[in-house]
């Protein structure tokens, strides 16, 4: 079991009325120990640098682009990530930060679960109202386990996340789009599909009477899984 204990906080200003209205901190949860992979290709320094463990074909198939890479690439219309990894607040989810870089060309970007793993890693502890996942799964979907770890209890939840080129119907209450309708490319950067693949975003309701010290995130031994990031959002 990988096991982390670190974290940080970042202050969300809320002003759109479409926005999620909170006068609390948003908590980027720090993953960075566990980072494992590097599957979006970014231009740095005026260079393509290539994804090396992808998302999909248990890391060897395909991976992602940052927008600058894939305009510099010469691909036209490109469903690529935004250049910005911070993904705004909208009606659905709080501000999520992924962990790629342009100006990065080194550091890994995710964790991945190829076939049965798990993580666990400390949060501020407090009341949560939400906490959120970024996720995606290939090869299928992947079945969850997350344990929220509380002061002095445990609770458990379980999830189906879908694969990651699946719809997810507009009326689901736990998950929903992070980044959608990608594209994907090669080892060489070269397109293979045009669109319709997605970064999903896991929504997980804590017990608002409990106060929340760490979570536990675990994957039966189907599908291959990419954890780009988590986030929570703390009660008043």
């Amino acid at each position: 079991m990988k096991i982390l204990s670190l974290f940080f906080i970042v202050p969300v200003l809320l002003t759109n009325s479409t926005q999620i209205r909170s006068t609390n901190k948003v908590v980027q949860f720090d993953i960075a120990k566990f980072l494992n992979a590097r599957p979006v290709s970014t231009l740095t320094n005026n260079k393509l640098v290539t994804w090396t463990k992808g998302i999909d074909g248990n890391g060897i198939g395909d991976g992602y682009l940052t927008m600058s890479a894939a305009l510099f690439n010469g691909d036209k219309d490109a469903h690529a990530l935004p250049d910005d990894p911070l993904f705004a607040a909208n009606g659905l989810h709080p501000a999520i930060k992924l962990h790629y870089s342009n100006a990065d060309s080194l550091s890994n970007q995710v964790c991945t679960f190829a076939g049965e793993d798990d993580v666990e890693f400390d949060v501020p502890k407090a009341k949560y109202t939400a906490i959120y996942l970024a996720l995606t799964s290939a090869e299928g979907p992947s079945s969850l386990k997350i344990q929220l770890n509380y002061v002095n209890s445990i609770e458990l939840k379980t999830f189906v996340l879908p694969d990651y080129y699946q719809d997810i119907k507009a009326d689901d209450p736990n998950l929903f789009y992070l980044a959608h309708d990608l594209a994907k490319w090669g080892n060489k950067n070269n397109m293979t599909e045009k669109d319709h693949h997605n970064i999903d975003l896991l929504k997980i309701r804590p017990d608002l009477k409990k106060v929340l010290k760490s979570i536990n995130i675990s994957k039966t031994k189907p599908g291959y899984m990419v954890f780009w990031a988590a986030a929570g959002v703390k009660a008043g």
